[in-house]
């Protein structure tokens, strides 16, 4: 979700338990006490795990933080495959994994279901959880727009949304904004911010394009940095206006907190099919280990649960809506200040407002041409 994500750490949201799983399980596994997790940060946390090892007497479950899709998926590649049991990944990447091998099908008799009660496109249901040939892939639980920040003291969301990412070329806004440098997302929006789509191969022209939009939102901005908590510092402190890269993940923390005015932005249009904005959403898979765990299958059931989808939702202090909010009894969960903080308010707004995030296709050379201007 993405690629790099940084925790913010404001605290961590509890649970009161969890619902019985295990049905569906085969009966002799061969790692019946021995599940291990890799994973954007969240699944990994004992509000999460503690929970599944009570419901599991004695097995060993460990889980792991990545910090980006690619680093956990070559590690697949490198040799790890017989190492971790569950992966967790954002959407372009199932239907790419499983023909390496590297992930298997879910029985569909036993997941199918839960798509049901997801709350909207999630329930139809979602396409990129499925391969070509039908085979379910992984179930979606945490997503979330993904585009720029605003002080709404300082710019308003009106005109954040109708300027988008011209926003960041406004003369007045030279050193007033930040660039939070998650290297593949900062990629994709450079190119938003050129009238650029990020997902297909560019010629020399359309490189030049992405080569200058990148050279000046790096050069007129005040503050670089991957740090989440020194960019919402200075957001919040009025040392910047805006931040370039960011959305409801990473402002969540501080709306919790009590700063309403920091709000996440979705353009209202741009040049992926009139949309301006990227939606992450993360798959959580079976990879495809030799000597596979009786529990995987039991943890991607165990978190569709209403009190473990709420902990999944609200873990590792970085705030996120999960699919299973269609269900009224997930839904029910949430405080007023909850729902503020991941802008439930506008959410299916934006969403409409967004493109799924994908693959960049011309990856090496964007990436290239990114580094070089980041240094000047």
């Amino acid at each position: 979700m993405r690629l790099s994500r940084r925790q913010f750490n404001m605290g961590l949201a509890g649970i009161a338990g969890a619902g019985m799983m295990g049905q569906g399980r085969p009966a002799f596994a061969a790692r019946d006490n021995e599940l291990n997790i890799l994973c954007w940060e969240g699944y990994n946390t004992d509000n999460v795990l503690g929970p599944f090892r009570d419901l599991h007497a004695g097995a060993r479950v460990r889980a792991e933080s990545g910090t980006s899709d690619p680093d956990m998926i070559n590690r697949l590649r490198a040799g790890e495959l017989n190492v971790w049991d569950v992966l967790n990944v954002n959407q372009p990447w199932a239907r790419r994994l499983a023909p390496e091998g590297l992930i298997k099908p879910l029985d569909k008799g036993r997941f199918m279901p839960y798509f049901e009660k997801m709350s909207g496109e999630f329930a139809k249901p979602y396409p990129l959880a499925f391969a070509d040939n039908g085979d379910l892939l992984g179930m979606p639980q945490r997503y979330g727009p993904f585009s720029f920040v605003v002080n709404t003291d300082k710019i308003s969301r009106e005109t954040a949304e109708e300027q988008g990412w011209k926003l960041f070329f406004d003369p007045a806004m030279k050193d007033r904004y930040g660039v939070l440098t998650y290297g593949d997302w900062n990629i994709m929006h450079l190119a938003l911010a050129g009238d650029l789509n990020p997902f297909e191969e560019m010629d020399e022209a359309k490189r030049a394009t992405f080569k200058s939009t990148a050279e000046t939102i790096f050069g007129n901005a005040k503050l670089l940095t991957d740090d989440l908590v020194a960019m919402t510092t200075a957001l919040i402190n009025g040392e910047i206006d805006a931040y370039f890269t960011g959305g409801t993940y990473t402002a969540s923390p501080a709306r919790f907190d009590g700063a309403s005015n920091v709000r996440a932005i979705t353009p209202r249009s741009g040049p992926v099919d009139g949309k301006g904005g990227l939606v992450w959403v993360e798959l959580t898979s079976l990879i495809n280990n030799p000597d596979p765990s009786g529990l995987a299958a039991d943890f991607l059931e165990f978190v569709q649960q209403p009190d473990v989808a709420k902990t999944v939702s609200f873990a590792e202090g970085t705030y996120n809506p999960v699919t299973q909010m269609g269900d009224p009894a997930v839904f029910a969960k949430y405080s007023a200040e909850e729902l503020d903080a991941i802008q439930w308010d506008s959410l299916e707004e934006e969403l409409s407002r967004t493109t799924q995030y994908n693959v960049i296709k011309d990856y090496d050379a964007l990436n290239a041409i990114y580094t070089a201007a980041k240094r000047r």
